[in-house]
């Protein structure tokens, strides 16, 4: 998928070019105008950093498997990033001032959104969604990868979204259906949305990078990864081989939340279940299921949210773990348009 796809813009949508957006990250070319040498700038921009933000956010040891990078010009080109980007101490109350400008994007959901903090998901962070089979993960996802597309003022974040599907559940016909119920017009709506199949955990980590240049080139405000961790499962298994699978699986996330930071888009990924086999222990707990990926995943998601069937097309959210948010419930119902509320 060739990011030119992507140039043409819907003024229906109020999706806009990258570079109109102020605040926006830095592009890579920026570096040159400090004093790095625009052979060097080439050579990162090969190694898959295309903003002045990705260099300046990964660790020394990374960049020095850059060809040709020394131990010298990395200095220099971390020292030169830092001046760029503010990297420093602020104060609580002007990082309080950035949290209130964060645009969050609806779930189409009035109650659910409610949940979440009155106005949905919110952009520059990790929202997790769990769950058995048939919970609402993926009908939300197909849901919020068209609202991202509205403008503010109709709960949208004004941006395209990107869209990594795993386990092969993406279906355009039902972005079609959501996009009727918000007056967009369809063609543009599926236009808006780069969709990639990762077929194993290796290559849904390298669509990560894709993804970044992407995003350089255009404006978006969502990344949905569904599902996060189902590739894992079948490419590591037993316990011999735990250690490299949690590895692996903490660099992916690690990426997810270096692009939430640096673009400032929405990155929503589903995670599986797994029964807990605690011996008799089991029989006590009121829902002996689990989310797989253990405290790897749990520490990188900002918002947990827990879905769990309810009644005919009802289906219940709670908030597993938020740092702002109580732990509350709410109801809503997957329709032939998308995530809505559920009639009484």
């Amino acid at each position: 998928m060739q990011a030119d796809e992507y140039e043409d813009q819907s003024e229906a949508t109020g999706v806009e070019e990258v570079d109109e957006v102020e605040g926006g990250p830095l592009p890579i070319q920026n570096l040159e105008q400090v004093g790095i040498s625009a052979s060097d700038v080439k050579k990162l921009n090969e190694a898959g950093y295309y903003t002045v933000e990705s260099v300046a956010y990964t660790p020394r040891k990374q960049l020095l498997t850059i060809k040709g990078f020394s131990d010298t010009k990395v200095d220099k080109v971390l020292h030169e990033a830092a001046k760029l980007v503010p990297m420093g101490f602020t104060t609580a109350s002007e990082y309080h001032q950035k949290r209130l400008e964060l645009t969050r994007i609806t779930t189409g959901s009035t109650e659910l959104d409610k949940l979440l903090g009155g106005q949905g998901i919110e952009t520059g962070s990790i929202t997790e969604l769990f769950g058995e089979f048939r919970t609402g993960k993926s009908q939300i996802c197909h849901t919020l990868a068209v609202t991202c597309q509205l403008d503010e003022a109709s709960g949208g974040a004004a941006g395209k979204c990107l869209y990594i599907d795993t386990e092969g559940t993406f279906r355009p016909e039902r972005l079609v259906e959501i996009a009727e119920r918000y007056s967009l017009d369809p063609n543009e709506v599926l236009e808006n949305v780069a969709y990639a199949r990762a077929f194993n955990s290796d290559h849904q980590t390298a669509l990560l990078n894709q993804a970044s240049m992407l995003m350089t080139e255009s404006r978006f405000s969502m990344l949905i990864v569904d599902s996060a961790t189902a590739l894992y499962r079948t490419d590591y298994s037993g316990r011999g081989e735990l250690s490299a699978r949690q590895m692996h699986l903490a660099r992916f996330l690690r990426t997810l939340l270096r692009l939430a930071d640096e673009f400032g888009i929405a990155v929503v990924i589903t995670n599986q279940v797994v029964a807990q086999v605690d011996g008799g222990m089991a029989t006590f707990v009121a829902d002996p299921k689990k989310p797989i990926g253990g405290n790897i995943i749990a520490h990188a998601s900002t918002t947990r949210l827990s879905l769990r069937k309810g009644r005919g097309e009802t289906r219940v959210c709670k908030i597993y773990d938020s740092p702002c948010l109580p732990e509350a419930e709410a109801v809503f119902a997957i329709t032939g348009q998308g995530i809505a509320d559920a009639k009484d």
